[in-house]
Order: structure tokens, then C-alpha cells, then sequence
């Protein structure tokens, strides 16, 4: 009877062990969208992300539109990582859903790229809380025609920036210019060197920040604003970058 108590009491804690390891530490939603030239980025962020997931023991799952948002959806989610979408054109309940999830800080957000597209386009008003929410400015101008260029980090001490280099080279990206700095509203981790751009470009800004997080706000949140090309993923650092922003506005 002892030999199969103790056998059951053996299974038990291992069928509890397993459990254990296969819980994730953390749930990521993740926000893309679903076509456009901008996709290629989003495949090649997928096939990284889930890597990610798998090594690190979170979870993540991904969303194509805001149909699904509102605050019991959110619930689920200690990390909302806009992954590639721009601030227009979401449902009203995900638009009150998002804010509270900021405000109230019920988990972090990470945005990258689209996430700055701040004005009226597709016949959508500019969604004033989030021009607010990434400093109270709006989008201006990009280079279409891409460049090459140095960002350089301002900010080493930070969670984000640990383990990347003081300046690092992105390859392919089209830099948006805005209507003003968010410099004043926001606590900047990282600049790009206008200079550097190659080929040169007249579509600058002057002070011209890429990595920024508002302090303003109770949800931990970063955003980066490199995030059009999948080519970024050949980069050490853009990869150690994103990796500390999903721990560190995760909470972990």
C-alpha cells in the first residue's frame, strides 16, 4: 500500500512539475497588420518572436485587427506589443480598452513603427489620447526612399538599452519627421544621427528621437520606431533592443 501511495504521490508531482514548465511567465498579444508592404517585417518578426517565446517560456498570440479587444480580452495579457499597426481605425471598444489598459497600468505595451502614424488618414480623425500618449505630436514626413543611418543611444543606464551598443547601424528604414519634438513630454533612450543618412535626405527633423518611453503613464511602455524592413533582424542589436522592451515593459 506504502509502494503505491508513494508511486502515486511520484506521478502526482511530476504531472505538477510539468504543469509548472509548461505555464508561460508572461502572455504577449500581438498587433499586425495583415497586408501591405510592411508584412515582410511582420513575417520575418513572427518566425523571431516565436523562437523567442519558445527559449524564453512566454506565450504569445497574434491579431490581425481590434475586433477582438476590450478590457476582458485584455485581461489575458501582461504585454500588448503593437507589432506593426497603425492608431487609426480601431474599433471603439478597443480604442476605450487600450486606454485603460494603459492608464491603469494592467500590463505594458511595446510599439514599433506604425504606432507613430499620428494624424488623419483613410478618413479616420487622429486619435488625440494617443498623440498624447507618445508625447503630443504627430507625424509629419518620412523618406520614402530609405536610407541607411546611426542611432545612437542616449540613455545606457536604462532596462531597454542594456547590451546594445552605444551607436549601431540600421541598414533600411524610412524616418518619419514630426510636426515637433516629443522630447519634452517623453524621456528619450535613443536619437538618429541625421548626418548619417545615406544617401542624404532633406526629410529632417533636427533633434530627431527613434526610442522613447512616456513616465507619464502607470503601464510600462517603450517605443521603437525602427520596424520596416525585415533586414533589421540581421542586427544584433535591433534583436537585443526588442527582446529587453518585451521583458522589460512585461514586467519581467
Amino acid at each position: 500500500m506504502k509502494k503505491v501511495t508513494l508511486i502515486i504521490g511520484i506521478s502526482l508531482l511530476c504531472l505538477c512539475s510539468a504543469f509548472a514548465q509548461k505555464k508561460p511567465r508572461f502572455k504577449v498579444i500581438a498587433l499586425y497588420e495583415n497586408g501591405g508592404h510592411h508584412i515582410e517585417y511582420s513575417k520575418r518578426a513572427k518566425i523571431w518572436l516565436d523562437s523567442l517565446a519558445v527559449a524564453e517560456h512566454f506565450s504569445i498570440d497574434y491579431i490581425q485587427n481590434t475586433d477582438k479587444i476590450d478590457d476582458a480580452f485584455l485581461e489575458s495579457y501582461q504585454l500588448f506589443l503593437q507589432l506593426d499597426y497603425a492608431p487609426y481605425g480601431w474599433k471603439e471598444k478597443a480604442v476605450k480598452a487600450f486606454e485603460n489598459y494603459i492608464e491603469q497600468g494592467k500590463g505594458g505595451w511595446v510599439g514599433l513603427h506604425h504606432a507613430t502614424l499620428l494624424g488623419e488618414f483613410d478618413g479616420y480623425p487622429m486619435w488625440q489620447w494617443f498623440s498624447k500618449f507618445m508625447g503630443s505630436t504627430r507625424y509629419k514626413n518620412y523618406i520614402a526612399t530609405f536610407v541607411k543611418a546611426k542611432v545612437n543611444i542616449e540613455d545606457k543606464t536604462h532596462p531597454v538599452t542594456r547590451g546594445v551598443s552605444p551607436s549601431f547601424i540600421v541598414e533600411k528604414e524610412e524616418f518619419y519627421t514630426y510636426e515637433k519634438s516629443m522630447r519634452p513630454n517623453v524621456h528619450v533612450l535613443a536619437s538618429v544621427d541625421e548626418s548619417t543618412y545615406q544617401p542624404n535626405s532633406d526629410t529632417k527633423m533636427g533633434d530627431h528621437p527613434v526610442i522613447w518611453t512616456n513616465p507619464h503613464y502607470k503601464a510600462r511602455n517603450i517605443y521603437i520606431f525602427m520596424g520596416h524592413s525585415p533586414v533589421l533582424f540581421n542586427s544584433t542589436d535591433y534583436k537585443t533592443l526588442l527582446k529587453n522592451a518585451i521583458f522589460w515593459a512585461a514586467g519581467k
